[in-house]
């Protein structure tokens, strides 16, 4: 195995997606010869040639319209958005074509487009270059969304997405980029869409969690008593989610903190909070707790930590959901 960080994964995924399957092809800025902004496809112009890994004007718009024709004509595009916020002006085309292409032609047409896109804070970067938008897309149907948090999950999941017949957007938590490296086959291998991921087994409470906020969950366990057994699940895929996972984990604890990076009001996490109070309020022993990015634009780097739900606001959030 190889010891990869989640951007070698991630170019590991697509050089064997693209030998695999002559239609793959890349599009977007800067992403050719420069190897995109964080050097996610460094190597691939060189390999497959300009006519797979093409370089496009900036235009987010442009990006996803082209990409849509191709998967119609039969190709599998993956189109890079540089950032998360530069998703607003394709978000037409992503939400009201690629969305919708399957119901409007009754299946006759799918999409198959896996839009790569890095997301959330904690790199230091300028506006519209660190939000978390996961909660949009996921209440737009026709969409499935994935976000993986180590270089394993990302490689299967992302060679999942490619060969998906609909669209997916593959969230990248830059964060995650090269603070870390884990062993990752070199053979191709897919993860399913749609499973969550039981990072540490526990009985006493569960945290739900997805993206760079499994490694702030993790150092705010390391800072618990002894004593306190903790199930960490990472969603990994945010739609279709796997709350089955999720709701036999609240059942077995009784209490539940979910985090994510996005603003608290209208996040997943209320969506997962009311799906837990569903399915387990005979088995709740508090009110779910949500730690969670403020209700206010994302901050410039000298904010940008208390933004972010860091392991201080964890583990305050845990200790309160157990004392209760």
């Amino acid at each position: 195995m190889a010891n990869l960080t989640l951007v070698q994964a991630i170019n590991l995924a697509l050089t064997q997606e693209m030998q695999h399957d002559d239609r793959v092809v890349l599009l977007g800025e800067d992403i050719s010869i420069n190897g995109g902004v964080f050097r996610v496809t460094e190597g691939l112009h060189e390999r497959f040639g300009s006519d797979r890994v093409i370089d496009t004007p900036l235009a987010e718009s442009g990006i996803m319209g082209t990409s849509v024709g191709l998967a119609i004509a039969g190709m599998r595009p993956v189109p890079e958005i540089q950032f998360e916020g530069f998703l607003g002006p394709a978000y037409d085309q992503l939400v009201n074509h690629a969305g919708r292409m399957r119901v409007r032609t009754r299946s006759a047409l799918t999409i198959p487009l896996t839009v790569r896109v890095p997301v959330g804070g904690g790199i230091h970067a300028p506006e519209l270059h660190s939000d978390s938008p996961e909660a949009i897309y996921t209440h737009s149907k026709g969409i499935k969304v994935v976000m993986p948090s180590t270089p394993y999950d990302a490689k299967g999941l992302l060679i999942s997405a490619i060969r998906d017949p609909d669209p997916v957007i593959f969230f990248e938590p830059k964060r995650v980029y090269r603070s870390f490296r884990e062993e990752v086959p070199e053979e191709e291998y897919t993860i399913e869409i749609g499973q969550a991921k039981v990072v540490n087994e526990g009985s006493d409470i569960t945290i739900v969690t997805w993206g760079a906020p499994v490694y702030q969950c993790l150092a705010a366990m390391d800072n618990l008593p002894e004593d306190v057994s903790v199930e960490l699940i990472d969603l990994r895929t945010i739609y279709p989610m796997d709350i089955d996972t999720v709701i036999q984990s609240v059942q077995k604890t009784g209490r539940c903190v979910i985090v994510h990076e996005a603003p608290l009001t209208a996040g997943l996490g209320a969506e997962i909070s009311s799906q837990i109070q569903e399915s387990c309020f005979l088995y709740l022993e508090a009110p779910v707790q949500r730690v969670a990015g403020f209700d206010t634009i994302m901050p410039y780097y000298k904010l940008e930590l208390s933004y972010l739900p860091e392991a201080p606001r964890i583990e305050k959030g845990i200790k309160e959901c157990l004392a209760y």
